[in-house]
């Protein structure tokens, strides 16, 4: 398991019921999870009194019941920062699961620079999201190309940028359809040393197309192969669909890119620790790749 274990300003208190009691620097947030179906007794008494509660309804959705909770307010992971807000669909607009993989291509980043310090790293996210995975990469040396099909989460990922001092790293923000966008660059003959990609489960495109991601995920993987330089540093696709298992990943990653670049993939669950009883709770599923 991919384990995020080096945060400070953000916690799992304690799970039950299908909800996760939350640290969020200074708040203390409930929220649903669906992978919590056990029902252990909630000790802990900021179950009964969190800054925000996010109520899900039984026709789908939900709402936010909030308690002395902010609009905005921030936390940090390392020397980033991340601008936080509570919005529909019980986000905050941060996973903070994602620590353990900005933790790995970061490292993997930073060591090519130091193999060759004049190298400039391409590195291409795509379904960026609010750019955790952005900053994480430019605050490591990479040029970073960061692509999302909303203009409000480009928008929030540059706050986060601008939050974390790297308001003038190169950055590329794109609002765009992405895999139009892959296969533009495809066309154009532009190669990435490293991708990254969070693909939702379900969506649709800009003209109504659908998007399903046990349908389109592979011919998506196999796309960016073609854009992937001829020596990459490494490949991260995130998966939170219950079907697209670690090892579902595994074989999809050595089918595209270890038979077409050679090197080898890791996949595994993405998990936090819960401080209350020393458990993880799993959080979805990364694939690595490396070169």
């Amino acid at each position: 398991m991919f384990l995020a274990d080096n945060w400070k300003d953000y916690e799992v208190i304690d799970t039950s019921d299908g909800e996760k009691l939350e640290r969020w620097g200074d708040y203390v947030l409930v929220r649903p999870d669906p992978q919590v179906i056990w029902n252990t007794p909630r000790t802990d008494k900021r179950w009964s009194r969190p800054n925000g509660h996010y109520h899900r309804s039984n026709k789908g959705g939900g709402e936010w019941e909030f308690f002395d909770l902010p609009d905005e307010w921030s936390i940090r992971y390392k020397e980033l920062t991340f601008c936080l807000k509570p919005f529909a669909f019980k986000h905050t607009g941060l996973f903070p699961e994602q620590a353990a993989n900005w933790d790995w291509f970061s490292s993997i980043i930073k060591e090519a620079l130091v193999k060759d310090p004049g190298r400039e790293i391409k590195v291409l996210n795509l379904f960026a999201y609010t750019g955790g995975a952005t900053i994480s990469a430019a605050a490591a040396g990479a040029k970073v190309t960061h692509v999302d099909a909303a203009k409000g989460m480009v928008g929030w990922a540059k706050e986060n940028a601008k939050a974390s001092g790297l308001e003038d790293a190169p950055i590329r923000w794109l609002v765009d359809d992405c895999v139009k966008f892959v296969e533009r660059e495809s066309r154009r003959g532009n190669k990435y040393d490293g991708i990254i990609m969070d693909p939702p489960s379900y969506g649709r495109g800009p003209k109504g197309e659908i998007w399903k991601l046990e349908d389109c995920v592979f011919p998506l993987l196999e796309k960016t192969a073609e854009i992937l330089a001829d020596n990459p540093l490494f490949v991260l696709v995130n998966s939170y669909t219950t079907g697209l298992q670690p090892a579902v990943l595994s074989y999809m990653m050595n089918t595209v890119f270890v038979n077409r670049f050679g090197g080898h993939v890791e996949a595994g669950e993405v998990g936090l620790p819960v401080t209350g009883n020393n458990l993880v709770l799993p959080c979805g599923a990364s694939g690595r790749y490396t070169a």
